[in-house]
Order: structure tokens, then C-alpha cells, then sequence
């Protein structure tokens, strides 16, 4: 990102605490950030750019995932960021909707991710290479901004149900995955 990327997010995310997205104009945004319209529209020519670089925004600078390397410590984590999620809600769903997106940008894979994948090759270090990865790919899924958002919207679930079914679907996919080795 360049200088101006940082100041132009930040000032999306602070019209996001007053307005939808689609109610915010590359004006608006320039004005608040102290760069040019045009600055916005090179840097994010699409508002598909612009939301996919919101939502890694938001993640990485408001609602970090916290580090883990065990399970358990994933569990906390993902509980932890639940609850920020249910404290910035407007956010949340940002990040959700431009995680939803087909990728835009030049980004290999995610952080999360790879941290899934590490942990995975410590939790169940003998998992062959496709069921790990479907594994790793369920797990992402329980993690993210878009289930939570899904079970907010859908079902009026706070961080803490979200939790707890974010627990029982871990349960059952890592008892899974270490059955699916052990029959290979």
C-alpha cells in the first residue's frame, strides 16, 4: 500500500460508523483522508478494491485475530474476535462483505490461513494433505467475519452462541480429519 492508502481506509472506516457503504461517496472519503478524488480512484478504481482493502484493513488493524498455535489457543481467539465483532458490528459486516468478494487485489494466502495450516500440522501432524486441507478450509470457514455475521443476521446470535457452535463445529471436524488419517 502507499502513503495515502492508510489515511483514505481510516477514513472509510470512521463513515462507516455514520452511513452504509454504498451511502459513501470517493469524495467523501478523499475530503476525510486530506488526498485528492482521484488519489481514491487510483489507488481503489473500483469500489470492489476498496471494500476487499477495507475488509483486510479492518481485520488486521481493528479486529485482529490473536495469535495462536494450539487448538485451545485458536478456540480463545476466535471467541475473543466473535466479541469484537459484537462490539463493532458495523465493521464486522464490512469485513464480511468484502471477504465475501472475489478477490481483487494481488494477496496469496490469507494469514489465518497459514496459521490454520501450521496448527493443523501440530494438531494432527499425519493428516494427509487433502483432508487437511479440508480441515483447514472448514475452520477458516467457522472463523470468519462472514459466519458470524451470517448467524447475527439470520438467527440474532451474540459472540457467545457464535462461540459455542464455532466450538462444536471444531469438535467435529477435527475428530474427523484425525479418523480420516488414521484410515489412510
Amino acid at each position: 500500500m502507499n502513503d495515502e492508502a492508510p489515511s483514505v481506509l481510516a477514513g472509510a472506516a470512521l463513515l462507516l460508523r455514520q452511513r452504509t457503504f454504498e451511502d459513501i461517496s470517493y469524495a467523501d472519503i478523499a475530503e476525510l483522508a486530506g488526498v485528492s478524488e482521484r488519489t481514491v480512484y487510483r489507488r481503489f478504481p473500483t469500489r470492489s478494491h476498496l471494500l476487499e482493502a477495507l475488509s483486510v484493513w479492518i481485520d488486521d488493524e481493528h479486529l485482529p485475530l490473536g495469535a495462536f498455535h494450539t487448538l485451545a489457543e485458536f478456540r480463545a481467539a476466535v471467541h475473543a474476535r466473535f466479541r469484537a465483532y459484537d462490539a463493532q458490528p458495523a465493521l464486522a459486516f464490512v469485513a464480511a462483505r468484502g471477504a465475501a468478494l472475489s478477490p481483487t487485489g494481488q494477496r496469496s494466502a490469507s494469514v489465518l490461513t497459514e496459521a490454520i495450516n501450521a496448527m493443523l500440522a501440530e494438531t494432527v501432524p499425519h493428516l494427509n494433505r487433502r483432508d487437511a486441507l479440508r480441515a483447514a478450509a472448514t475452520l477458516r470457514t467457522f472463523a470468519s467475519a462472514m459466519y458470524w455475521a451470517r448467524l447475527r443476521t439470520s438467527f440474532d446470535a451474540d459472540a457467545e452462541t457464535t462461540s459455542r457452535l464455532f466450538d462444536r463445529a471444531v469438535d467435529r471436524v477435527l475428530p474427523a480429519a484425525t479418523g480420516a488419517a488414521r484410515a489412510a
